[in-house]
């Protein structure tokens, strides 16, 4: 009998892109510093670590924050050694669901205009 390898604690689980909903996607952007993180993620084409985002949250919240868009699918997070490491799942989010992140990203950008924040 084998046994597989207990997952670390620096796995970090994804879900699949086949099990990705649009629900949850949308749930995750509705918060703003949520929404703050995927517009830098955006902007940038490399990944960045959790410490390059300036939010006005404590690390914890922040940390919930990452661990709701990585479960809902909109980034993905790994470890290149002590740094976690954050990237927006762009492509995977264009093919299931066509325009949606451009169109949201594009409110937000206008909304943050509209609110002297951008």
């Amino acid at each position: 009998m084998s046994t597989a390898p207990a997952p670390s604690s620096r796995d970090l689980r994804h879900p699949a892109s086949e099990d990705i909903r649009l629900e949850a996607v949308l749930h995750a952007l509705s918060d703003p510093m949520r929404l703050q993180i995927v517009r830098e993620l955006a902007v940038g084409r490399d990944e960045l670590t959790c410490s390059q985002f300036a939010l006005p949250v404590t690390k914890s919240t922040s940390t919930h924050h990452f661990r709701v868009l990585r479960e809902a699918g909109v980034i993905r997070q790994c470890y290149r050694g002590t740094a976690k490491m954050n990237g927006l799942r762009r492509q995977e989010l264009d093919d299931l669901f066509p325009g949606l992140l451009d169109a949201l990203l594009a409110a937000a950008d206008r909304q943050a205009v509209r609110l002297g924040e951008g």
